[in-house]
């Protein structure tokens, strides 16, 4: 497969870390990746949005390779990350009753990789 859907679950800021750090270097590589922000890391984003964070150049990096498709609207309304995410300018993904899913991109041939 060329196409990669790296689905991000986790809350922690060292495990979303290394999702960034595969999605750069598998499109670094030739391949097509997008990341989904799911369940818990969608809480990353404010943290990361910070300047002063140490991870941040990281994160706009991510950014500026257009590699972050979305977070999922149930998890970050629940989680009170809704605000911090639309402010990152990241999209809205609420195709699987609220949440983000799998399907879609299975259907436009991604592999789909849960971390």
């Amino acid at each position: 497969m060329d196409k990669f859907a790296l689905f991000a679950f986790r809350g922690e800021i060292p495990c979303f870390v290394h999702v960034m750090l595969n999605a750069i270097d598998l499109r670094e590589k030739g391949y097509e990746v997008q990341v989904i922000l799911e369940g818990e890391s969608v809480k990353v984003v404010s943290e990361l949005a910070r300047e002063s964070h140490p991870m941040h150049a990281l994160f706009e990096r991510t950014k500026s390779q257009n590699l972050l498709a979305g977070a999922c609207r149930a998890c970050a309304h629940q989680l009170g990350a809704l605000e911090a995410v639309t402010r990152e300018g990241l999209p809205i993904l609420d195709e699987m009753h609220g949440h983000a899913g799998m399907a879609g991109w299975i259907a436009k041939g991604y592999a789909v990789i849960t971390f």
